[in-house]
């Protein structure tokens, strides 16, 4: 009995050994399904960093505008991108200081990876910009950050050069209006709407446009004087062009709409740009009722949506410049989630372009376009 039983182990030592020599090892449970670890590894790193960074707060200038909707369409493709949950907010209109500075306070103290801001003033916002450089709270800037922020504060900006894009403005405009200049006998007046005198992506667009206009008719041995708010005001005896630069008493449709009538009905007004949609969309409303643009009157306005758009396409408006919105909203949350891991981040050019009925429908161009 004894050698049966020692033969039977004998000879399952022997199968054991000869299945090992054939290669069959046996699993080892700390490698088994490694290859399947690997090919998810990148998106459980993505769904543990969501989970550790926490919501990222974006405090935009409102909602009115269909620009803020393409900004919140870009943010939420970054958050869905980088696996984040974001709370975008915006008072009701962009005099709404205190609404503003009530939101960008909430997203303080809820503690934040990270905080976007589009400021509508910077100094109503200078006591919670201090609360969250106390907090450790990076400030990513967009569309037009947050100028004159106390020295890092803002670790970054995600937004259109506005000078520069109002300088394309103005190139743009003085090839449509160079020869109505050259041949006048008497003055003429280009009108500059602006929404604002405080945003500084508003005053910089106009500014690049003013800038870039005047110097272009300069060089052409021509005299400019730059007139209206005091801001711009560089006024010249005897000029051959005015530049005159309107700003409403008070962000409204209205008194937008007021300003270009009145610039329409100037009998030496040859052209008018709208510096954003707000302003845009008022140079088109003025003209409701009045019928010059496109005919007597080049426009030229700021930024897309429905009305803007048609109006290019019809011909009332000679061309526009359209920024990134979706750009700008992808990258400022972008910029929050490396600013939240402590990563090095700089400014970022969210770009524009120059578009007129005959390429808006450009596959480069047309989906900047948003309704």
């Amino acid at each position: 009995m004894k050698k049966k039983l020692l033969g039977m182990l004998l000879a399952t030592a022997m199968a054991v050994t000869a299945l090992t020599g054939c290669g069959g090892k046996t699993p080892n449970p700390t490698t088994a399904n490694k290859g399947s670890q690997d090919t998810n590894t990148t998106q459980s790193q993505t769904t543990a960093n969501s989970e550790e960074l926490g919501k990222i707060y974006l405090v935009s200038k409102g909602f009115q505008h269909q620009f803020w909707q393409a900004v919140l369409q870009g943010a939420n493709e970054a958050a869905a991108t980088y696996g984040v949950k974001i709370d975008f907010q915006g008072p009701d209109n962009e005099s709404s200081y205190a609404q503003q500075v009530q939101m960008l306070n909430n997203a303080i103290n809820n503690k934040p990876p990270a905080i976007g801001l589009a400021a509508l003033d910077t100094e109503s916002c200078l006591e919670s910009i201090q609360t969250a450089m106390d907090a450790g709270i990076p400030i990513i800037g967009f569309d037009s950050g947050v100028p004159g922020a106390p020295e890092g504060a803002i670790v970054a900006n995600a937004s259109t050069d506005n000078y520069a894009a109002g300088e394309l403005a103005g190139e743009e405009t003085y090839k449509l209006i160079k020869d109505m200049i050259a041949s006048a006998t008497s003055p003429v007046r280009i009108g500059v709407m602006n929404q604002d005198s405080t945003s500084e992506s508003i005053t910089q667009r106009g500014s690049g446009f003013v800038d870039k206009i005047k110097s272009l008719i300069e060089a052409d041995g021509k005299v400019v004087s730059v007139e209206g708010h005091d801001k711009w005001a560089n006024k010249v005896d005897n000029a051959d062009v005015i530049l005159e630069v309107v700003v409403p008493a008070s962000v409204s449709a209205d008194l937008s709409a007021i300003d270009a009538q009145n610039l329409l009905n100037k009998a030496d007004t040859i052209c008018i740009y709208g510096s954003n949609q707000f302003s845009g969309e008022g140079l088109i409303n003025g003209d409701a009722n009045i019928g010059k643009l496109g005919k007597d009157v080049i426009g030229v306005a700021f930024d897309s949506g429905a009305l803007i758009k048609t109006a290019v396409k019809e011909g009332k408006l000679a061309g526009a410049v359209t920024q990134d919105p979706l750009q700008i909203g992808y990258k400022t949350v972008e910029l929050c989630v490396k600013a939240a891991k402590g990563e090095a981040v700089e400014d970022v050019d969210t770009g524009c372009q120059w578009y007129t009925a005959a390429n808006m429908d450009d596959p480069k161009i047309a989906p900047n376009l948003y309704d």
